[in-house]
Parts: structure tokens; sequence; C-alpha cells
């Protein structure tokens, strides 16, 4: 019996190994494997910005970025606040104000205002389809003003359809016009003092030249400078006017020159007594008023 003990205290120890063999070989599984990396979800595509793009055609695209490039009607620029539909009609209604030209400084201040808000209209919004036609419209009646700044805008504006809008339909009037006419600058030169008329037989020394046009740089326009008529110099007092004479007394007026001295005025007499009443010249006297009976 004795040496059937040893085996089963040996074996003991054994299933104690194998039990906690298995223990642990169902627990590891549970700890995540080292180095595993989880795979990237799969990011969803950016939206494009341009909201036009839903259009279904061209043509409907094309509107919607007009639309969208557009400033609103009820925008104002400028410093006296003007719509764009506000910088049109006073670019039309300077045009039939200038006729044929004009140098008016209040039609000059009212177009200044227009071209501004122009300006800043055309820097906030570049793409606006109703550019072109202000730009146009506004070279109609500042050619006919004859400063150099309102001539030189004018150039500005027509290179600005000529090269930024010539698509359009008032570029392409506008390149037509300038192969067909050109275009010439004009405006007027300072006026100069008319020279001093000479003595009978006296021959000048030389003869006043006219003021020569500048010849235009290469991409600018030709210039016509208008020589407005002399200005006569303003005459120079030669003789000092005579001095007033003063008077005798302040207040006393002056005796006029070959005529009488004034007479001197009459002092009233007193009345004899206080509140009778003075009599009228060439009647009776007033009678005396009757005594009060006590």
């Amino acid at each position: 019996m004795l040496p059937n003990v040893k085996p089963a205290i040996s074996a003991y120890p054994l299933a104690v190994l194998i039990a906690g063999a298995i223990s642990f070989g169902a627990v590891a599984p549970l700890e995540p494997a080292v180095g595993a990396t989880p795979s990237p979800k799969p990011s969803a595509s950016p939206k494009s910005k341009d909201v036009c793009d839903s259009t279904k055609s061209k043509w409907a695209h094309l509107q919607c970025e007009q639309f969208n490039s557009s400033a609103p009607g009820d925008e104002y620029f400028g410093r006296m606040k003007i719509s764009y539909l506000g910088i049109d009609n006073t670019y039309k209604d300077g045009a039939i104000s200038a006729g044929a030209y004009t140098t008016d400084p209040k039609l000059v201040s009212k177009l200044d205002f227009a071209t501004e808000a122009l300006q800043r209209w055309a820097a906030k919004y570049p793409n606006d389809p109703q550019l072109p036609r202000s730009y146009f419209l506004g070279i109609q009646v500042l050619r006919k003003v004859y400063t150099q700044s309102e001539q030189q805008t004018t150039w500005e504006f027509i290179q600005l359809l000529v090269t930024k809008y010539g698509n359009t339909y008032f570029g392409k009037v506008m390149k037509s016009s300038l192969a067909k006419d050109g275009y010439t600058e004009h405006w007027f030169a300072l006026a100069q003092i008319c020279p001093t008329p000479l003595p009978p037989g006296v021959m000048p020394e030389a003869a006043p030249v006219a003021t020569p046009s500048p010849t235009p740089a290469p991409g600018h326009p030709a210039v016509d400078l208008i020589t407005p008529p002399c200005v006569q110099p303003s005459p120079i007092a030669t003789e000092m006017p005579p001095m007033p004479e003063p008077s005798s007394l302040p207040g006393t007026p002056k005796p006029l020159r070959g005529g009488p001295a004034p007479a001197a005025s009459s002092m009233p007499e007193a009345s004899g007594l206080p509140g009778t009443p003075e009599p009228l010249p060439g009647g009776p006297a007033p009678a005396a008023s009757p005594t009060p009976r006590r």
C-alpha cells in the first residue's frame, strides 16, 4: 500500500499546473494585441463652396454667378451714398446738361461724386455685370467736360471697357468707336494777361506764340489744348482821391458849395404858465378857464 501513495501525491501538483495554464490561456486573449492599429474610417468628401455648382446647365451657372456678383439695389457707395442706379442717372442727366462741352463747376462737382461712387462700387463688386454700362455712360458725359482731370478719367474708363470688358456689348461698341474715330483729349490752357498796347509806330519785339499741344506718349491719346481769350489787366489808380473836409462841430451839416448857409434853428418860446396852450399863429388867444366856485 505504501508504494501506491507516492504517485498520487506527485500527480497533484501537476494537475494544479495544468489547471492554471488553462485558466491563463482563457484570459490572455481578452487583452488587446500589442502593435495592432485601428483601421481609419473613410473621410467624407469635402463640400464645394461654389453655390452655383448645383445648376443643371452652363447658362444657369452663368446666371447664378452674375446674380451673386451683383451689387444690391439698396446699397450705396461714396461720400454722397449713391446707388448704382443713381450713378447711371447722374451720368445721363450730365450728358444732357453739358451740351457740346462745359466747364461748369457745379456740374463737375456732381460728376466727381458719381465717379467716386463708381470706383467704390467696382472695388467691392469687381465682377458686377452692370459695371460696363456705367463706365460707358460715364465716358459719354466726361468727354464733354473740358478739364484735364475729367479728360484723363475718360481715357481710364475707355481702357477698362476695352481690356477688362471687351467681350461685353459696351466693350465692343467702344472698340469700334476707337478704331473709327480714335480719341482726343480736350482741355483749356491757362488764360494769359493781355499785352499792354504799344504807342503808335512802335513794333513789338516778338510775336506771341500759341500754346503748343503736348505730343502724346505711347499708349496715350492726343491732347488738344484750347487757348482761351486773354484777360485784361486791372487798372492802376494814379491819383489819390480828395480827402473830405472835417466839419467844425460834430453833427453840424456841411454847407453846400456856392449855396446859402443853413439857417440856425430857432428855440421855442417858453409859455407863461405851465400847462397853458400856445396861441395859434394869426388866431385869437384862447379864453381863460373859469375859476371853480366853492
